[in-house]
């Protein structure tokens, strides 16, 4: 049998809601979601997408007591929270709900990954907190109303259904996952998610002294700290436009793998909002020193960040990456 293993992470336990994002940006940048947008993205998710149409069939099932243990309104500020271990709501998903609900919920997490990051996350949820039981499970809104969002989070996951209730936003909202598997130990033996890291190492291992020079930062940023910051901020690391097209291509690769975890129409709404603000070329890489498992080089704290996309993957001393992607504000 697994041991059953809880890993003290202090980055784990600290909150980011609306207000850090506005702090962050000094006061520019409002966490997704939340922001007035004007324009719509062409592709999305929507209310009749299976992970929805589940979604919609677990509010119609519960009881009124349900109701008022994980029901809210759609702006309620608990859904503009980010956490990399926290419960969104008190109750379980293996104590709360009936058996017929519990499959209900599987079926909306398997609408919103793809097989094998289902397979993933369930790996991670299991060895994490002791299995896909153990998350829990918010509703923000009412189905056919247009404002409706199904969150589950937990240790090292928070994931969403949307229907593309928050427009030009993916995912309907930031995202986060994780593993604490390999905990402190250079490539992280057994961490579902240490196979992403081999790949933006990639893109460090084919630049020249000089890029190096850009892309290699002493220090690396808090990781909630993912506002979308629009078209006029300064991004760290080495801009994607200045790499050679293979280079270029070396990215763009990164970014497939890192997407590949979820469904087909989160991922197509996640890059319609990239090509939307300037594309590949609008984007930075950069790689940190700071965390650097076994002094290896094999930098495993790196970001991807660009006018609508901040993707922050901390490998180091275990996995946490949070994830932002949406259209800023136009003024």
């Amino acid at each position: 049998m697994k041991d059953d293993k809880r890993i003290t992470c202090p980055d784990c336990e600290s909150g980011w809601t609306r207000r850090d994002f506005v702090k962050a940006a000094g006061g520019a940048a409002l966490i997704a979601g939340t922001m007035p947008l004007v324009h719509r993205a062409s592709a999305a998710p929507l209310a009749t997408s299976p992970a929805e149409t589940a979604a919609k069939r677990l509010f119609e099932s519960l009881s009124n007591e349900q109701r008022k243990e994980i029901c809210f309104e759609f702006d309620h500020p608990l859904r503009q929270k980010i956490n990399a271990n926290w419960a969104i709501t008190k109750p379980t998903i293996a104590d709360f709900f009936s058996k017929e609900q519990q499959a209900t919920i599987d079926e909306i997490f398997r609408g919103v990954t793809s097989p094998d990051g289902y397979e993933r996350f369930l790996n991670e949820m299991e060895g994490d907190a002791g299995g896909f039981g153990r998350y829990h499970v918010a509703l923000f809104g009412a189905p056919g109303t247009g404002r409706f969002e199904f969150e589950m989070t937990g240790r090292h996951m928070t994931i969403r259904a949307d229907g593309d209730s928050v427009e030009n936003v993916a995912f309907g909202g930031p995202i986060i996952y994780g593993h604490g598997e390999g905990d402190g130990e250079a490539g992280l033996p057994g961490n579902v998610f240490y196979y992403q890291t081999k790949k933006a190492n990639e893109v460090f291992a084919a630049l020249d002294g000089k890029q190096r020079e850009k892309a290699l930062l002493p220090k690396a940023p808090q990781e909630n700290q993912v506002p979308v910051q629009g078209p006029q901020a300064t991004f760290p690391g080495i801009a994607v436009g200045e790499l050679s097209p293979d280079q270029q291509a070396l990215v763009e690769q990164v970014i497939k793998v890192i997407l590949a975890p979820y469904r087909q129409e989160d991922v197509d709404e996640a890059m319609t909002i990239r090509k939307s603000e300037g594309g590949l070329a609008k984007l930075h890489a950069a790689f940190y020193q700071s965390g650097n498992l076994g002094g290896d080089e094999e930098w495993d704290i790196w970001r991807l960040e660009g006018p609508g996309f901040v993707w922050h993957f901390r490998g180091s001393p275990h996995v946490h990456a949070y994830v932002n992607i949406a259209r800023p504000k136009t003024t």
